[in-house]
């Protein structure tokens, strides 16, 4: 859609939705990335804000829409009712953030990019839907609409000349084989390539020979529409080449009759004495508000879904408003041609003109980049402790990989990296890993990609979508998912790995078809594991774990800090617990590195100070600006004020060595962990002398030798 935007000339200003489809921080970067390739910096670009609703229904200035209206607090952290009908991983948020692979092989990198606390915020600069998680609960809506159906209501009713692309016009378009044939022959430029490339990929891996039939032109359709609107003045009939249009009377359901109940599903009413806004208790506003997938309330047995949260409505007398409409496509004025619809011809006419066109992609910005992967020759070298690294790529985790890879091959071997998106960082970080790998010259170490949902959260009727009950805790703005996606604006100073995620696969991996690359397919945590441990002697398995909070006498808090209930839960138990409770109650021999012990390594004074006296290698000098911002942040924000919770993750990766001058103590203790379902409790230690798990648990290690230690072998040139 922007790629053809930009060949029009049409656009200004661009504003990111945070509540969709992409994830804030990979999205802000792909938007540079194309805007600096079709030589368009000059257009501004707005992100998300850290604004929220008060309780007196005042609304912030910068309020940065991460979650919807119904649900904003003062914060970006919360619940994800309507987003979690979006798949996260594969077919979902993770391919749309890294554009299936296509984003970091194909584009250029111009020096815009995401900056904690300089990025513009937002401000600055029918029947059937489309809702294919919850057709059982809400057959009616559009997923646009559904994020955030309070929204689209007040934008409906504004005041402000509304035109409408709905489905019902967008499903007249559907892609046909005739206009995919023509793209692929007409790719002149590189936004057609970009666009091409991300065609086939999604046609590719598409189940079913159903994609001619189901896959329709969206967003571009709209742009197409909305562009040709604009160029004729006072076109108040909305008058264009590509669509016909008509003014329906409509409104935006956003609760469900009977209206004015109280069933703790809207909180603009429950638990008020004055609604939020001004609302009208027995309004439109006050009924039910469907609350998650497949919501009882929503699903009727062995009917259609009763709900229509974000449903379009065509409603007679002042309840709608007029709005302008598109119907249908409009057919081909050439009946010769091949291709049925009049926009096929303009999209395809606009991406490959020479003017306005993109100035270069990837590799001819950088004509010399080889993409040849680095690996080491360890022939000849003993090689000591086997160690598979599990992260959920949190700054303080790679650190502490930086921090691994650093240490000799004959002391710890890493054979390979489990990556975890159900904690601080989306799938699509994984990118970030490969190039810290590269950068480290270790292009040799698997990385397997983990689930995207926590144990038990995963729909157990479509497992690509499923509930946010512990990683809501994670702010989505500033300080949690935004900062973690982009290594707080460092990651594109990484060198960029040839590896990376690619949706690419093999019929015998589960796709449809082979697609044109599948060496390139993203191995899973899984196959990655299985590949290790076939190449290990048998024998037993040492687990280290950096988590979890041993609670003396009630009076150690736990860090969750947005839930104020749990008071002594600490966050990666938290994050999945009763995968933890899993692993802790397992027969593996079990070290723990509990928060108690991290927090008294987790001061930002001591442990810049002590790299600043080490010589600059690459390696400290990373690892001193990652952590220089961190601190910068926690004495600039109350967002960050949490930053310190990264540099006690560091400790685990030091005590993995062993090094005796650390003069380490370890207690044994039996635990358990809870995990109930519970949010109050769960991911909590207990003691539990009869019936629990005995694990060493870190007591006590020399602080000077910590810190020295930790920066020699950074600073180490071998």
């Amino acid at each position: 859609m922007m790629l053809y935007t930009f060949g029009k000339r049409a656009a200004t200003a661009i504003t990111i939705s945070t509540n969709g489809w992409a994830d804030a921080g990979h999205a802000v970067n792909h938007v540079y990335d194309m805007l600096y390739m079709m030589g368009r910096n000059d257009i501004a670009v707005g992100v998300g804000g850290e604004g929220g609703i008060l309780p007196n229904g005042t609304i912030m200035p910068d309020v940065g829409g991460y979650l919807p209206i119904i649900d904003q607090g003062d914060g970006t952290a919360g619940y994800c009712r309507y987003r979690q009908t979006v798949p996260v991983g594969h077919g979902g948020r993770l391919d749309i953030d890294s554009n299936y692979g296509f984003r970091k092989s194909f584009l250029p990198q111009g020096k815009r990019q995401y900056s904690p606390l300089r990025q513009p915020t937002a401000q600055q600069g029918g029947d059937p839907g489309n809702l294919f998680s919850d057709y059982t609960s809400n057959p009616y809506t559009e997923y646009n609409l559904f994020m955030d159906p309070f929204a689209a209501y007040q934008v409906i009713h504004s005041g402000i000349p509304v035109t409408l692309d709905p489905l019902d016009a967008t499903n007249t378009i559907p892609i046909t084989k005739e206009f995919f044939d023509t793209f692929e022959k007409n790719q002149h430029t590189y936004e057609a390539q970009y666009c091409f490339k991300s065609l086939k990929i999604v046609r590719d891996t598409w189940f079913g020979d159903q994609f001619y039939t189901s896959f329709f032109m969206w967003d571009s359709f709209m742009s197409g529409i909305a562009a040709s609107i604009m160029r004729k003045q006072h076109n108040y009939q909305g008058e264009n080449e590509f669509a016909e249009m008509e003014y329906i009377n409509i409104t935006v359901v956003t609760s469900n009759m009977p209206y004015g109940i109280s069933d703790g599903s809207n909180p603009f009413f429950d638990g008020s004495t004055i609604p939020n806004f001004n609302l009208e208790r027995n309004g439109v506003h006050s009924g039910h508000v469907q609350t998650r997938l497949r919501d009882p309330f929503c699903v009727v047995k062995n009917g259609k879904g009763k709900c229509q949260d974000g449903y379009t409505k065509e409603v007679v007398g002042p309840s709608g408003v007029p709005v302008r409409v598109a119907v249908r496509a409009k057919p081909n004025q050439n009946p010769k041609s091949a291709l049925d619809r009049e926009f096929f011809v303009s999209f395809l006419d606009v991406l490959n003109q020479r003017e306005n066109s993109g100035l270069f992609n990837f590799s001819t910005q950088f004509p010399h980049y080889r993409g040849e992967l680095h690996k080491p020759d360890f022939r000849g070298k003993h090689l000591g402790k086997n160690v598979v690294f599990d992260m959920d790529m949190s700054a303080g985790d790679f650190i502490a990989l930086v921090y691994l890879l650093k240490l000799p091959v004959e002391e710890i071997n890493l054979k390979a990296i489990i990556v975890s998106p159900t904690g601080w960082a989306n799938a699509a970080t994984i990118d970030s890993v490969y190039d810290l790998l590269h950068m480290m010259g270790r292009d040799d170490i698997p990385v397997g990609l983990g689930d995207v949902f926590a144990m038990n959260q995963s729909d157990p009727v479509s497992s690509v979508v499923g509930d946010c009950k512990y990683n809501k805790v994670i702010p989505q703005g500033s300080g949690g998912f935004l900062d973690s996606d982009t290594l707080y604006g460092l990651s594109r100073s990484l060198p960029r790995s040839p590896r990376r995620y690619t949706m690419e696969s093999f019929v015998k991996f589960g796709a449809p078809r082979d697609t044109d690359h599948p060496k390139l397919k993203q191995p899973l945590a899984l196959e990655v594991w299985e590949s290790v441990v076939k190449s290990l002697d048998p024998g037993s398995k040492d687990i280290l774990v950096v988590g979890g909070h041993i609670n003396h006498d009630n009076t150690d808090k736990g860090n969750v800090f947005n839930v104020p209930s749990n008071k002594f839960a600490e966050l990666n138990m938290f994050l999945d617990p009763l995968a933890a409770k899993t692993v802790l109650s397992s027969d593996l021999n079990i070290t723990l590195i509990p928060l108690g012990i991290q927090r008294k390594f987790s001061a930002f004074p001591k442990i810049l100070k002590t790299l600043q006296l080490t010589k600059k290698t690459p390696r400290v000098i990373f690892v001193k600006r990652l952590l220089s911002k961190l601190q910068h942040l926690q004495k600039t924000h109350p967002t960050y004020k949490h930053m310190d919770i990264f540099v006690g993750e560091i400790l685990g990766a030091v005590i993995l060595a062993g090094d005796s001058v650390l003069k380490s103590t370890f207690d044994v203790k039996k635990i358990k962990v809870t995990a109930t379902g519970y949010e109050s409790v769960d991911g909590q230690i207990i003691i539990d002398e009869k019936q629990g798990k005995s694990v060493k648990v870190l007591e006590n290690v020399d602080h000077l030798s910590y810190y020295n230690i930790f920066a020699n072998r950074l600073s180490d040139e071998k």
